[in-house]
């Protein structure tokens, strides 16, 4: 038993540090929507390790990845915070419900599952969160209609896209680790 809990314990790390790397290359590369929303896959790691041994453990994934990123960014750490808010739900709800039914189809469910939720809590979180911290002169119909054109498309978007990431690398991934 200690063995595979100190296996996810490294585990853990080697993801959060590709994370991070990934987090990195997207940020400097800079593709961004709306002028603050980053394009990157920095989440497909933390999602492998959510289906791999558990929510919490994805989540973990995405808390050092931001808390790394803390020391590179110039956000004040409310874009950390963001992501880490955000993405760690995608995270929590993936590996709760694929740690239920542990098929593709279960994980297919999971992650569409995890995108919706993501992108509502992520409204919620942008509207009453971080608009405010970033915008505190904009009212609040300013701030609704940037969270329902910008931020909740981009998203769903954005989490289809690392769910299908995830869905295409994770069996070859896990075989390697499970070895």
């Amino acid at each position: 038993m200690g063995n595979k809990k100190t296996k996810m314990i490294v585990n853990v790390g080697i993801f959060a540090g590709i994370a991070f790397v990934l987090q990195f290359i997207g940020s400097m590369i800079g593709l961004k929507v709306g002028g603050f929303l980053e394009i990157e896959i920095s989440d497909v790691p933390a999602l492998i390790v959510a289906l791999l041994y558990g929510p919490l453990a994805g989540v973990m994934v995405e808390f050092i990845k931001n808390l790394l990123h803390c020391f590179i960014t110039s956000t004040g750490f409310v874009g950390e915070f963001a992501n880490f808010a955000v993405n760690g739900i995608l995270c929590f709800i993936a590996g709760i419900i694929y740690k239920h039914k542990r098929t593709f189809k279960g994980a297919m469910v999971a992650l569409f599952a995890a995108v919706i939720v993501m992108a509502l809590a992520g409204a919620a979180v942008n509207l009453f969160v971080m608009l405010p911290l970033y915008m505190p002169d904009a009212d609040f119909d300013t701030k609704f209609n940037l969270v329902t054109k910008l931020i909740i498309p981009f998203n769903i978007a954005r989490g289809i896209g690392v769910s299908l990431i995830t869905v295409f690398t994770y069996k070859h991934i896990s075989r390697i680790i499970r070895k």
